[in-house]
């Protein structure tokens, strides 16, 4: 783990930069200089970024997956458990094997849609490393415009790839301006 003089942990290393278009551009090299772990910041969306930055599908359509077909198959043996092997108690003629399936069918889609949105909700958090209370780039003075006209860039210390002299020039060379460590205390 890197630290600054002054014994803070480092976080990233970051940059800001002119326009949209530039950090879209900045974006690219610095996936092609095959960093992993790094993230941009601008006060609206950028077409085209995921793929300026090499981002994938992501696996949280997975997560839900996983949760819709738990909460699923939960309503279906809390439902035909009982009703069919433990008490199969017949009133008034009405079935107790798998004719009941359609009396059952708000239960089911009802425990499906809870559990997805719990996976989606958890999974969302997890993915994203939270709850974290404070961020590290908010550390850094100049990233409060990212919420107004600012665009900046961060490779995190973290990156396999990272030395502070070759995060240095290619933020640099990207046209990155106001280029300084992130600390993370």
């Amino acid at each position: 783990m890197t630290t600054t003089p002054y014994g803070h942990k480092v976080y990233a290393m970051a940059a800001e930069y002119p326009s949209a278009a530039a950090l879209y551009e900045a974006a690219k090299r610095v996936r092609d200089a095959g960093f992993r772990r790094w993230d941009v910041f601008s006060p609206f969306p950028i077409h085209g970024m995921d793929e300026a930055m090499g981002l994938g599908k992501s696996w949280l359509s997975g997560w839900v997956l996983f949760g819709g077909i738990s909460g699923f198959l939960t309503a279906v043996i809390v439902e035909f458990g009982p009703s069919s092997f433990l008490y199969p108690l017949v009133v008034h003629g009405k079935p107790t094997n798998f004719f009941t399936v359609p009396a059952f069918f708000p239960i089911m889609f009802e425990l499906t849609i809870l559990f997805s949105s719990f996976a989606a909700f958890f999974a969302w958090q997890g993915m994203n490393r939270l709850p974290r209370w404070n961020h590290p780039m908010f550390n850094w003075d100049r990233f409060s415009r990212v919420t107004n006209d600012g665009f900046f860039l961060a490779i995190e210390a973290h990156d396999p790839r990272f030395t502070e002299n070759g995060v240095y020039e290619l933020l640099e060379q990207t046209g990155g301006r106001h280029i300084t460590v992130v600390h993370e205390d």
